[in-house]
């Protein structure tokens, strides 16, 4: 008995030894936490004109504390418009910060052609005064953006990081004059435009920036340059252009412009009611604009797209416009001819897609919209139409199915059991159907419902296959207008989640959050939701385009290459 009440004590003795030390250990001060500080606290400072064109940003310098913004000479950097002093003396300027570090005074506008100190102060209250000023550069970039020879019918291919442009060519070639795209005021010793070369050997091209004092000097070759056995270079991607709607290309009504034809050397942009602009595919530059004449319409010419030849085609929208039609434009020069009317009696005419040409041989594909899952499809043969009524397909295999959001496409051109690929909403996956059983065999997991997919192409390009498709944001806030480019050359990687990064398919993808309607100054939110995509092959083989549109927001281009390097 003595031994269990000592045991008793010694226990309670313990248990209040344990209280105390735990009331004496939380009476100690406890270790203040800071967030991490960054070496700079400013990381950037952008500034546009006072009308909101523009977008300028500089860094803050390696040895001095200044921030200078670099202007352009001419604005667009593409014009002759010269930039002025009084242009800069009141810009609107914004300043990228790391967390919890504050600027003063506020900024809000600036006169860039003064120094203009700011103080930083950081997270530990740390203060830096820097220097902000403008300076109005000329162009140092110096590079051949596009080479060929139209007389030959030869276009080159260009190893930018070699120096070189490869002629693809057997046997003697006359002498030529050629047409060239260099980067904006450069120059070119011997110019190619105004002296026919000789290029049966070596020609050397020396590009002198507008700066005058960079330059590059190309060698254009005739060989044949090595391509891969498979698929595109991986680091080939290269932003060609990236063209705001309104500011950049003069569309000025908001909504409305929702369909794009990439037609050869040409990206047509299809506006609901207006007359349809055409800007250079390799540039993005505005090169004119279509007078659709008659379909002028915002139910007529509701959308459009291209085939693999370059003809553009436009539908209306059915049946709120009456019966089903699509219209071809053989040129930009030419008049809409009717080329399909259907009067189905079903909603149809938000998408439409096309493989193929309709001077050979084709498959068009128009989901109907509505529940049933169902897509009408029409085939030309040896340049003819088949039939002005669709076979009506009836897929399976989504669980929600569709009703507005929703484009379909065929891998063939000729075989009507091919398999598809359909990008919609709201089942908000991507979804690769059996063309024949036309049950879905597979489909990535589902994404975001507060984001629609809406629009998808198919090629092959160098011996794979490769989709694309995009990711529309409809409201003010969140972070989607996402386009992703997959290979599809067969099923193993399709699989995994597009949001989050896991499908392995997926061998490039936009920048997310940049080209939608909400990231242009002032934002534009695209209230319909709408978008397009396009890829597109380059004759010879080497260069693949993919182009992409946001309503309201940006229409941009980007190239990839398969040349081995």
């Amino acid at each position: 008995m003595e031994i269990k009440h000592r045991i008793m004590r010694n226990n309670k003795f313990i248990a209040i030894m344990l209280v105390l030390l735990t009331f004496l250990g939380g009476c100690h001060e406890p270790d203040e936490l800071l967030p991490s500080v960054s070496r700079d606290g400013i990381n950037s400072i952008t500034a546009t004109f006072e009308d909101g064109t523009g977008q300028f940003t500089g860094y803050l310098s390696e040895d001095i504390d200044e921030i200078v913004i670099p202007i352009p000479y001419f604005f667009p950097e593409s014009s002759d418009n010269q930039v002025t002093e009084e242009m800069l003396k009141r810009m609107r300027v914004t300043a990228n910060l790391d967390d919890n570090v504050v600027v003063s005074p506020a900024l809000l506008y600036l006169d860039l052609t003064q120094e203009n100190m700011i103080t930083i102060t950081d997270q530990v209250k740390a203060q830096r005064q820097i220097i902000v000023k403008g300076e109005i550069r000329k162009s140092s970039e110096s590079l051949i953006k596009d080479f060929s020879l139209p007389s030959l019918g030869l276009s080159g291919v260009i190893n930018e990081a070699a120096k070189t442009i490869s002629l693809v060519a057997i046997g003697d070639l006359e002498p030529a004059l050629g047409n060239v795209a260099l980067s904006y005021h450069a120059t070119i010793s011997p110019d190619p435009r105004t002296t026919e070369l000789d290029y049966n050997s070596d020609v050397e091209l020396t590009v002198t920036a507008h700066d005058g004092v960079t330059q590059n000097v190309y060698t254009v070759k005739k060989e044949v340059p090595e391509k891969l056995a498979y698929g595109i270079r991986s680091g080939s991607a290269k932003l060609m252009f990236a063209k705001k709607l309104k500011a950049d290309l003069g569309i000025t009504v908001d909504h409305l412009t929702g369909g794009m034809a990439a037609a050869g050397d040409y990206v047509v942009l299809n506006t609901r009611n207006a007359s349809s602009v055409y800007i250079d595919a390799k540039t993005g530059e505005k090169l004119g604009e279509i007078d659709l004449g008659a379909i002028t319409g915002s139910l007529t010419n509701f959308y459009s797209t291209a085939d693999a030849d370059g003809n553009v085609l436009i539908c209306n929208l059915a049946p709120n416009a009456g019966a089903f039609k699509i219209w071809k434009l053989t040129s930009l020069t030419s008049t809409p001819e009717l080329m399909i009317e259907w009067d189905g009696g079903v909603p149809i005419g938000r998408k439409f897609s096309i493989q193929g040409s309709i001077a050979g041989d084709a498959i068009i594909t128009a989901p109907i919209l509505a529940a049933g899952q169902q897509i009408a499809r029409w085939t030309v043969v040896g340049g003819a139409l088949s039939s002005q009524t669709p076979e009506i397909v009836a897929m399976s295999g989504l669980t929600k199915g569709w009703t507005t959001n929703v484009d379909v496409v065929s891998t063939s051109s000729t075989d009507l059991t091919a398999d598809y690929f359909v990008a919609s909403y709201s089942d908000n996956t991507f979804a690769w159907v059996d063309g024949s059983s036309n049950t879905v065999s597979k489909s990535l997991e589902p994404i975001s419902a507060n984001y629609i997919q809406n629009a998808v192409d198919y090629t092959m390009f160098n011996n794979a296959g490769y989709a694309v498709l995009n990711w529309v944001n409809s409201f003010s806030w969140g972070s989607a207008d996402a386009v992703w480019l997959l290979d599809v050359s067969n099923d193993a990687n399709f699989s995994g989640n597009l949001e989050t990064g896991t499908c392995d398919a997926v061998v490039w993808e936009a920048e997310r959050n940049v080209y939608g309607g909400k990231s242009i100054d002032p934002p534009v939110v695209n209230a319909n939701g709408t978008g397009d995509v396009a890829l597109r092959v380059s004759e010879d083989g080497y260069y693949m385009y993919l182009y992409f549109m946001f309503t309201n927001g940006y229409v941009v281009g980007y190239q990839f290459d398969c040349i081995d390097m």
